[in-house]
């Protein structure tokens, strides 16, 4: 096959948009294809709802035409942004490509702390992320992320508090700090359904949900108000954080959402003077119960102290900076976006196309 444009077009074809999982080519997601003897150069656009793992889309799509067309010896791929804003969602008309809810079978795994430095992860790689801190009777997010500040109304919308980009609503903007939430189930349910419905989110790529700890029925209130893409579990390796966990990944796919993976935290303490590990909790506990559950493996995060000064300090952020734990926080945001793109590719969800008016 000679190496032209038209050869070229026809190896990246069948590429897909790891967002949606169909052919990036007739979406013109791949374009501005160049041959110049030996040397391609493309253009490759994708939504920011896949900026963790858009390197390595590229080095794929690379991957393909060398493999496709060994004439091709100097492949160079430009990436740039396709825009594609969500459509509203749910009963409750959230605009919101992937609601994602990190939950916990009990306290004390460092739920929040995932959820946070997942929705960080994703927002520093350039995608648009909301959180959400469901966790009514514990919030921690505002701590965790150095924020304060009540949640006021503006044009008849609830204002967010912001974490730079990112737009945070929680409980503890409500509550004076100190004071303990007594709520039933009924009121439970209308505080969620506020949050979602009249905060004034924008259009996000993410909104990343904090629940509470345990088997509740905010989970219920949540797939009833709209179409959850999926959760994640955070446990600790040793067996009785397991058990719970194993509650929770139950209680996920009784209401039919389906669980995108496991995080194990506090995996193991590398000391940061001889980088020597300590599995302290144990290690590996959350990886074999994810195999035998049929859940993907998200990552694991060492016990290591800057995540608990980062936190206590409202700095969160800053463990993307930290050599020891950035890259295992870095790794889940990235294999998470992974699988939901692998997932689409086998499955491409139903686009829906907004309103006109």
């Amino acid at each position: 096959m000679p190496l032209d444009v038209a050869a070229v077009t026809s190896v990246v074809s069948q590429f897909k948009d790891p967002e949606t999982g169909r052919p990036a080519l007739p979406m013109q997601q791949i374009r501005d294809i160049v041959v110049s003897g030996s040397k391609v150069s493309l253009t490759l656009a994708l939504t920011t709802h896949s900026a963790a793992i858009k390197n390595e889309v590229a080095e794929n799509l690379k991957d393909l035409v060398r493999a496709q067309l060994p004439e091709a010896t100097d492949v160079h791929v430009n990436l740039a942004i396709h825009e594609r804003p969500p459509v509203a969602i749910g009963t409750i008309a959230l605009k919101a490509k992937s609601v994602i809810a990190v939950g916990s079978g009990k306290g004390g795994v460092g739920k929040s702390t995932i959820a946070a430095s997942i929705a960080l992860g994703l927002a520093r790689a350039g995608s648009k992320v909301g959180l959400m801190d469901a966790d009514v009777y514990g919030p921690s997010i505002p701590q965790l992320l150095g924020l304060d500040g009540k949640l006021e109304p503006v044009d008849g919308k609830i204002k967010p508090i912001y974490s730079g980009s990112i737009p945070v609503v929680s409980m503890g903007f409500l509550v004076p700090k100190g004071e303990a939430v007594v709520w039933r189930g009924p009121m439970l349910h209308g505080a969620i359904t506020q949050f979602l419905r009249d905060v004034n989110w924008g259009d996000l790529d993410y909104l990343i949900i904090d629940m509470p700890p345990g088997t509740g029925d905010i989970a219920l209130t949540l797939s009833q108000l709209l179409p959850l893409t999926g959760s994640v579990v955070v446990c600790t390796p040793q067996e009785v954080a397991l058990l719970d966990a194993v509650k929770a990944i139950a209680m996920f796919r009784k209401v039919n959402i389906p669980v995108l993976g496991m995080v194990e935290n506090m995996s193991g303490f590398i000391c940061p003077d001889t980088m020597k590990r300590w599995d302290i909790f144990g290690h590996g506990g959350a990886r074999t119960k994810a195999e035998e559950l049929s859940v993907p493996f998200l990552g694991e995060v060492p016990l290591n102290m800057q995540i608990r000064i980062a936190g206590d300090d409202g700095k969160t952020l800053g463990n993307f900076d930290d050599p020891i734990v950035a890259p295992y926080l870095s790794k889940i945001v990235a294999t998470m976006v992974r699988n939901l793109a692998s997932a689409a590719a086998v499955k491409p969800p139903v686009m829906q196309l907004p309103v006109l008016g």
